[in-house]
């Protein structure tokens, strides 16, 4: 006679799956948001590719980079966006803009620095700079910027504030930096004036969880030492970062070497000038001792090829810069001088420019580039802790990329695809600190046409002041 099995045995064995099931889903953590399915690169020091991979977020922090079935048995989530055949990649920092410059888009073509800036720029901006049009070119450069990818950028203005009040509402990330110059300008008459400016926008926006105050010297060639001196002293003070254009011309060299007998580190550096965090936008025209010096110091650089090239000021020594450990992002300058936001047609030029100049194919890989473009920026800015890779514990700054447009296939190395073929207008969602800012190519903080409306508007009245 067989052994029998009862049959409350046999229901109760039935329904342990499910039982266990149960389980399992009351022990997965719930977290806000799902990336699911993507090729997902990191740029995390390892370079890794996941094919097909997923990344969880919770709040505004990246909780885990892994496959998706590791990350649909860990972790659940009211959102998911399923990035299947799409990259997943850390968001572009942009470390060297003019927001708000984009309403002198296409003003002054094909002229030299100097000339570009008295014949044109500096005019305009006597005649048209106000608190509102800062308000409306930042508001149109953020379209641009979340449309195109850019999740952090460094910014050099007038009216700062009125550049973080914008950023913030729309979602972005942004070092945003307080402009000292000597001349009068429609925010300060006096260099005074605007160190008081910077001091007080630092302290409004201070420990802001996108919005880190800066204070941007112009130049050695538009400030006196006494100025330089004050500026680093508050940047001290307060911990702000700084952010300068340095060495971007030949003309530079000789103005300051003509005003301060020295060259344009070397004041800096008599001065005892950097901060803990201090930017340098450019860095075209430096000698071998001076990249040196820049390491020695902590200074970051800021590599804007497009904007370089238009105006003819030259090439930065990037291979050299990368040997000696400096670190480096890439910029795009402001829209004025180059004349877009796109950070990926940068990080494309800033390969090739580089290939061209050194006649070596090798210099700056595709994965160099991207990694500038992303986590070397975030170096540059003194924030590579937390931002510029897909990574466990870092800020959840990150974009998903379609791969379907013609010029895109076949689809062999997802890297070199980003870097050499892709687009901003690729760009189909972008997240900043956790939120979703556009998803599938809708901005969602800002109304677009709002925005486009205001800026036409604005347009008029430069048209008007240059005539």
């Amino acid at each position: 006679m067989g052994f029998r099995i009862p049959a409350a045995a046999i229901a109760l064995l039935a329904a342990a799956p499910l039982a266990w099931s149960a389980v399992a889903a009351r022990q997965a953590s719930t977290v806000s948001l799902i990336v699911a399915n993507g090729i997902v690169i990191t740029v995390d020091g390892t370079r890794r590719v996941m094919n097909p991979g997923s990344v969880a977020i919770n709040g505004t922090e990246i909780v885990a980079v892994d496959t998706p079935a590791a990350i649909s048995a860990r972790y659940r989530s009211a959102d998911t966006i399923d990035a299947t055949g799409k990259v997943v990649m850390p968001g572009l920092i942009n470390t060297h803009t003019h927001a708000a410059m984009v309403m002198y888009r296409g003003l002054g073509n094909d002229l030299n620095l100097m000339d570009w800036l008295q014949k044109y720029i500096f005019p305009a901006e006597a005649r048209t700079v106000s608190p509102e049009f800062v308000r409306v070119g930042t508001r149109l450069a953020l379209l641009e910027m979340i449309q195109s990818g850019t999740t952090t950028f460094a910014d050099m203005y007038y009216f700062e504030e009125e550049v973080a009040k914008v950023t913030k509402a729309a979602g972005m990330r942004g070092v945003l930096g307080q402009t000292v110059i000597e001349f009068p300008v429609p925010d300060a008459k006096t260099p005074a004036d605007a160190l008081v400016r910077a001091e007080a926008f630092a302290r409004q926006f201070a420990h802001d969880e996108l919005i880190t105050p800066s204070i941007a010297p112009h130049s050695v060639y538009t400030l006196d030492a006494k100025t330089l001196t004050a500026v680093s002293q508050l940047a001290k003070r307060l911990m702000m970062p700084i952010q300068i254009h340095l060495a971007e011309t030949q003309v530079e060299i000789s103005l300051s070497q003509k005003r301060h007998q020295m060259r344009p580190v070397a004041i800096l550096d008599n001065l005892n000038f950097w901060a803990p965090t201090t930017l340098a936008a450019h860095g075209v025209w430096i000698n071998d001792d001076e990249i040196a010096l820049l390491k020695r110091r902590d200074v970051g650089v800021s590599n804007n090829p497009e904007s370089n090239m238009k105006l003819a000021s030259g090439t930065a020594p990037v291979m050299k810069y990368r040997k000696a450990g400096v670190s480096i992002g890439i910029g795009t300058d402001g829209a004025a001088s180059n004349n877009d936001l796109d950070m990926f047609e940068a990080m494309r030029q800033a390969a090739f420019q580089q290939k061209l100049v050194t006649m070596d194919p090798t210099a700056v890989s595709a994965a160099e580039a991207l990694e500038m473009a992303t986590l070397g920026g975030a170096r540059a800015l003194g924030r590579g802790q937390r931002l510029g890779s897909l990574e466990p514990g870092k800020l959840a700054d990150l974009i998903i990329v379609g791969m379907s447009k013609a010029r895109q296939q076949p689809l062999y190395d997802p890297v070199s695809q980003v870097v050499y073929a892709s687009r901003g207008d690729d760009v189909e969602t972008t997240i900043v600190n956790g939120r979703v800012l556009m998803r599938d190519r809708k901005v969602l903080t800002m109304d677009e046409a709002t925005v486009l409306r205001e800026a036409r508007v604005a347009a008029d009245l430069v048209r008007k002041a240059v005539q």
